[in-house]
């Protein structure tokens, strides 16, 4: 496993592929970059000629945890920039689906030397998406921090595969004061909230028209209450220059994994790599 060292984390990445046009995908949630899904996109893109990154975000699978910033996808946001650069791998084509359309389009408005273009797929958005998220990324931490200090927080489900993959991550979980803790997850949790000027958590709309590097919206399904799908439209409505096409699979994609995510018989990003045509078409554009 390969590792660097960016604003003071320890992050753990792969590359796949050598030469070309450099990429990243970020997946979404908590997942790292070995959950289904993730890898054979990657494979199939740098089958292609391209060079792909694929990395643990702070607070997934085998990198440092992390509790600094304004929000938890800014964090994350400004760390693969930094990885980016650390990697040579500046300016490259930015994406991620979920959590990671987030990051993604977090990286390039808070970082456009780092984008050659931009990709994003299933944004979170609504009222009913944005505050599930409050709670999934925040909630439970903040109560067992409440009821049972730091050792409660170690013992969620949540951060196993953290605590397990890297076990200097549970010294810097115990070295928190629960009450700081605490206030830095409600105030990461606050950004979920929704607000009329923000589509995206952590961006102001009228921000958007800066943001010049070339995007590609995959549309959101119609039955996707955590991806809605006035949110991608409302995106592409925002980002000058950006294209929005039809994603590869059917309206329910998102309803149909996760459902069968939760009965173990499959993963959420499993099909992500039937993106990959599109993606590098997409890809062809920016270095014609």
């Amino acid at each position: 496993m390969a590792t660097a060292t960016v604003n003071g984390m320890t992050l753990a990445y792969e590359v796949v592929g050598s030469g070309g046009t450099p990429w990243v995908i970020t997946p979404g949630g908590r997942f790292s970059k070995d959950v289904p899904g993730v890898r054979p996109l990657a494979e199939a893109l740098a089958a292609a000629g391209n060079r792909v990154l694929i990395w643990d975000r702070p607070n997934t699978g085998a990198s440092d945890v992390c509790f600094d910033g304004s929000s938890e996808s800014e964090m994350q946001a400004d760390a693969l920039a930094g990885l980016l650069a650390s990697l040579d791998m500046s300016p490259a084509v930015i994406a991620g689906g979920s959590g990671g359309a987030r990051v993604s389009l977090l990286a390039a408005a808070r970082h456009p030397e780092a984008a050659r273009g931009l990709a994003m797929w299933w944004i979170s958005g609504g009222v009913y998406g944005l505050m599930t998220l409050a709670i999934v990324y925040c909630g439970e931490s903040i109560r067992a921090a409440w009821s049972g200090g730091m050792e409660a927080v170690v013992e969620l489900p949540e951060w196993a595969e953290v605590l397990e993959r890297n076990p200097g991550n549970r010294k810097r979980f115990l070295e928190q004061d629960p009450a700081e803790f605490i206030a830095t997850l409600e105030r990461w949790m606050l950004v979920y909230c929704p607000d009329p000027v923000s589509t995206v958590p952590g961006l102001v709309d009228r921000d958007f028209a800066a943001l010049e590097v070339p995007t590609l919206i995959f549309r959101s399904g119609r039955s996707d209450p955590h991806h809605t799908r006035a949110t991608s439209e409302r995106l592409h409505e925002l980002l000058p220059g950006s294209r929005m096409v039809e994603p590869p699979w059917g309206d329910s994609e998102w309803n149909e994994r996760s459902g069968a995510a939760r009965q173990g018989g499959g993963h959420l990003f499993e099909r992500w790599p039937l993106l990959a045509p599109q993606l590098l078409e997409f890809g062809a554009t920016l270095t014609a």
